[in-house]
């Protein structure tokens, strides 16, 4: 009797009760405020197809979303960049196979301050603003001003990707803003006179310019067709191959209906 309790104790494990009385698996994803805005919108449309799931979705960071899936605190980790060969040797430690899903397309716009006349940047310039060999906009082309430097902070994915594509793995400046997520980027340097920073596309709007980067515009078809300098895939991480309502999930996201949804929120489809 005591073994068929302990059965059944494990088996409603990870289950939640929801309204209505039914029982629903509950799927938690936690990590990068880029793909924040795809799981949150893809998490809303899901639940209204699958009653019987339940998922939560955290932001936080690429990084932390990496820690969690390591500490089997989350289910699916959303991740703006690549599992690094560091964690996943953590993970195999902790008996953590990471599987990475590639889900969207991005790229990082660099953006100034509206009132900046400045259009466009080569990578040499944006590494030299970046590291510090450029401090004032006249350097680049721009009225006399002194240049503020927005980043995100070392959790971030979007920190990664834009240290490996844009600066070469540099180290960012020492004075410059850091920054917890896109949104505080974008309102940070739409705000600050001299300002630049860099934001996944989603969380472009009329109130920061974004400059082309070596004449090219941060676009989608520029996404799609890899001219963008820029420009990354979007992942979501499980612990091994994607199965139950984690892959379900991501099939989901990767259905027809999915990628609609990835390109409402201002990001890029797969092509398929």
């Amino acid at each position: 009797m005591k073994s068929i309790l302990k059965t059944a104790l494990i088996a409603l494990t990870g289950l939640v009760l929801v309204s209505g009385g039914a029982y629903a698996e509950k799927l938690i994803l936690e990590g990068s405020t880029t793909v924040l805005p795809i799981a949150q919108a893809g998490a809303e449309a899901f639940m209204a197809k699958n009653s019987d799931i339940s998922v939560t979705v955290r932001g936080g960071g690429s990084g932390v979303g990496i820690a969690s899936l390591l500490d089997s605190t989350c289910d699916i980790c959303d991740s703006s960049r690549s599992i690094k060969a560091a964690e996943i040797q953590k993970a195999l430690s902790k008996g953590v196979d990471p599987k990475g899903s590639v889900i969207a397309m991005d790229g990082i716009a660099v953006i100034l301050n509206p009132g900046n006349g400045v259009k466009n940047l080569t990578k040499k310039q944006i590494k030299d603003i970046y590291t510090g060999n450029i401090s004032d906009w006249s350097k680049v082309g721009g009225d006399a001003g002194k240049i503020v430097v927005v980043s995100r902070d070392t959790a971030s994915g979007t920190y990664e990707a834009f240290g490996a594509l844009a600066i070469d793995g540099a180290k960012v400046r020492g004075d410059a803003l850091l920054q917890a997520s896109n949104q505080a980027v974008a309102t940070t340097v739409g705000t600050t006179p001299g300002g630049i920073g860099y934001i996944g596309l989603g969380y472009l709007t009329e109130k920061v310019k974004a400059v082309t980067v070596n004449g090219i515009e941060c676009k989608k078809e520029n996404v799609l067709n890899n001219s963008y300098p820029l420009s990354r895939p979007l992942y979501m991480y499980t612990n091994g191959k994607p199965q139950g309502a984690g892959k379900k999930f991501i099939d989901f996201i990767l259905s027809n209906e999915g990628q609609k949804i990835v390109e409402e929120a201002g990001f890029v489809a797969l092509q398929k």
